[in-house]
């Protein structure tokens, strides 16, 4: 009991963290640092490059040492020193390299929490998993609505007010001490995460190679590349395409708390989801459910209809988000589980997030603010179907005898 309430604490601190960062830092690089499109886009591309290259080191680094809890707060640390860097960053190259050194430890926390996790629960894992994820669900979400009451009580006693011609959001940057503060206690849950049993198991030295003879883990990562490539794009534009239906921050906000309410009940039924459809059938459901989202958001005006096409996202983050690493547990040895999640992470969220960025770009300048999301809900509704074809049936590997 002990160390999964030391889980569900550092799932909480950490995604309350994200739940600061992710909503505002594009946001905080255009309008309070200035920074021109093309150079917000630069640095915002910058995180999944420096994650392809930093997945793959700190997941050798956990399972070959064993030390993965060690090594998630070593990172915690790096990330919380990272934010506090990056809000001391001033013009395009500080903030550039600065985010680029944050991406170095951050971009590999959540799969590394993900392996500890995993690896803590041992045989229960699958079926409560979910029950531990749903934490950074909730730290999130409070983040989400107390950051606002958070910069506007620093505005006021600093006696901040938007003037025309300057940032809409004055002090923003307090947001950087409140995402590094909350890693901070993060990494402090870190040194009290288990250590011992599956959580330490040692990989050989080369042994990783073996994952690239593993048949069911190469086409699982080429499903995820698809899965990303079609809908991480729209996601990042999504505050774009608010504005281009007459929304404004408050609105992207309340769509922001819709999705996470309807998420919570959904990331804590996912062991028996999973019981009744397996690890291929949460994959599924999060495709598909993605793409009816992106379709429907495509092809309607109304804000009020586009707010109810945003209550299939939950059902997109368990299917993906919980399908995904769950699948992949079960066919990559576990002595090799911070690899084999560091190598999802990076074929899907970074390179496939890379790609889906780049072309959702250029739909939206070179068509229209409803091209990336007719495009991507077509194209899932394609890759859904397939899952089965693609993805073939879970079983454990077998190199693993430490199940």
């Amino acid at each position: 009991m002990q160390g999964q309430a030391s889980l569900s604490l550092f799932w909480f601190l950490y995604l309350g963290a994200q739940g600061v960062f992710f909503p505002y830092y594009s946001l905080y690089l255009k309008e309070n640092a200035g920074l021109s499109g093309t150079e917000v886009g630069v640095v915002l591309a910058v995180i999944p490059l420096v994650e392809i290259f930093a997945q793959i080191f700190w997941g050798q680094v956990a399972d070959r040492s064993g030390a993965r809890s060690r090594v998630l707060a070593l990172l915690s640390f790096g990330a919380s020193a990272g934010y506090m860097l990056l809000g001391l960053a001033r013009g395009f190259p500080a903030i550039l390299l600065a985010t680029a050194a944050l991406a170095i430890f951050a971009t590999a926390v959540i799969p590394m929490t993900v392996s500890v996790t995993l690896g803590a629960l041992g045989a229960a894992g699958a079926n409560a998993f979910g029950f531990i994820r749903v934490w950074g669900t909730l730290g999130f979400l409070l983040l989400v609505v107390l950051f606002p009451w958070i910069l506007d009580s620093f505005q006021a006693s600093r006696a901040l007010v938007a003037v025309a011609g300057a940032p809409s959001e004055p002090g923003l940057e307090i947001m950087f001490l409140v995402t590094a503060g909350l890693a901070f206690l993060a990494a402090l849950a870190g040194l009290a995460l288990p250590r011992e049993g599956r959580v330490a198991l040692r990989a050989s030295r080369g042994e990783w190679r073996a994952l690239l003879h593993n048949r069911a883990l190469v086409r699982f990562l080429l499903f995820s590349f698809a899965a990303y490539f079609l809908l991480q794009g729209p996601m990042w534009l999504f505050p774009v395409y608010v504005r281009s239906r007459g929304g404004d921050l408050d609105t992207i906000r309340g769509m922001w708390i819709l999705m996470l309410v309807i998420e919570i009940p959904l990331i804590l039924s996912a062991g028996s989801a999973l019981k009744r459809l397996g690890a291929r059938g949460l994959l599924a459901l999060g495709i598909l459910a993605g793409a009816l989202r992106w379709t429907v958001s495509g092809m309607i005006e109304e804000l009020y209809l586009v707010y109810a096409a945003q209550t299939l996202h939950g059902a997109m983050v368990a299917g993906l988000l919980l399908g995904g690493p769950l699948y992949l547990d079960a066919v990559v040895p576990a002595r090799l589980r911070s690899t084999g999640q560091a190598l999802l992470s990076m074929v899907g969220v970074a390179a496939g997030g890379i790609a889906s960025n780049a072309a959702a770009g250029w739909l939206l300048e070179h068509v229209g603010p409803n091209a990336p999301y007719i495009a991507s809900g077509a194209g899932a509704f394609v890759l859904g179907s397939l899952v089965w074809w693609i993805v073939p049936p879970p079983e454990a590997s077998p190199l693993d005898s430490d199940r």
